[in-house]
């Protein structure tokens, strides 16, 4: 389904199922909101998952506003049109950023969250060599070259999205061709690959982000638990050593096994603990 009643110029498309107490969950770069279908499967819950902005079939703008708060309008705008005035909000990636924001403007509206990395309290540690070897990717997706060499090119993009796809995960998961396939084609378009990557040229990423963190003066009080993967090469668990600077109720809870992309790898993991959150609500 798709929104009838745009943010900033921004329809979102997205799947509903079930019954319940709301959850929405936020999809990652690079995925879609099918990176939650084997979640949306397990929850007993009034489910929505959204292709954010830029994403899957959801609005595309050359110059459209893809920072954080952004993309938060955009869920918020969604929560509204659906009569949803609070939810338990899921993400990784890009859309944990992007759940974490709504809790800090609009903790009205979530219950809970339920996110994996990234989390803030990363600071100048994103500069160590190893980190840098991986972000590598944020500044190349800044530059107009990007586009020249992948936007509209589906063979050239399923290549690029299938480094990430194998390197971030974890030792036991291999992307399957039916599911690179489908990434190809929705970020192969033309003029799709460079909204994928609006994120980081709004100057979103983790890197930008973390250099320019300070811990606030008043903690967020959303309760927050964090699904922090083993194999992540991108956030190492180290990292997790700062959450209550920004969180004054936190669960921390290490997934085994397992990359970056905790829904897709450990649907299961990830749908128990939306399901904590959900059993609480109707407690």
């Amino acid at each position: 389904m798709r929104s009838r009643f745009a943010a900033d110029g921004f329809h979102l498309a997205y799947d509903r199922a079930g019954t319940g107490p709301a959850v929405v969950l936020l999809h990652g770069w690079p995925g879609d909101r099918s990176d939650y279908t084997a979640v949306a499967g397990l929850l007993d819950a009034d489910v929505i998952a959204p292709d954010l902005r830029g994403f899957g079939g959801s609005d595309k703008h050359r110059d459209g506003d893809y920072s954080a708060p952004g993309h938060a309008a955009s869920v918020v705008a969604l929560m509204d049109e659906l009569g949803i005035a609070r939810a338990v909000l899921g993400g990784y990636d890009i859309g944990s950023r992007i759940a974490q924001v709504i809790a800090q403007q609009h903790p009205e509206r979530v219950e809970e969250l339920v996110v994996a990395p990234p989390l803030p309290g990363i600071g100048r540690r994103v500069l160590d060599p190893d980190a840098q070897q991986e972000f590598w990717y944020q500044s190349f997706h800044r530059l107009p070259l990007a586009d020249d060499l992948l936007d509209g090119r589906p063979d050239a993009v399923r290549a690029h999205l299938c480094h990430f796809w194998t390197h971030w995960s974890g030792p036991s998961f291999t992307p399957d061709d039916a599911r690179l396939d489908h990434l190809a084609a929705s970020y192969g378009a033309p003029g799709a690959f460079s909204a994928s990557v609006g994120w980081y040229r709004a100057g979103a990423a983790t890197v930008v982000r973390s250099l320019a963190e300070t811990a606030p003066a008043t903690r967020t009080d959303t309760p927050i638990t964090v699904l922090w993967p083993e194999f992540d090469p991108l956030f190492p668990r180290a990292w997790s050593d700062r959450i209550g600077e920004w969180f004054s109720s936190v669960t921390l809870q290490h997934v085994d096994g397992v990359g970056h992309f905790v829904p897709v790898e450990a649907p299961g993991v990830f749908a128990g603990a939306v399901m904590r959150a959900v059993r609480r609500i109707r407690r």
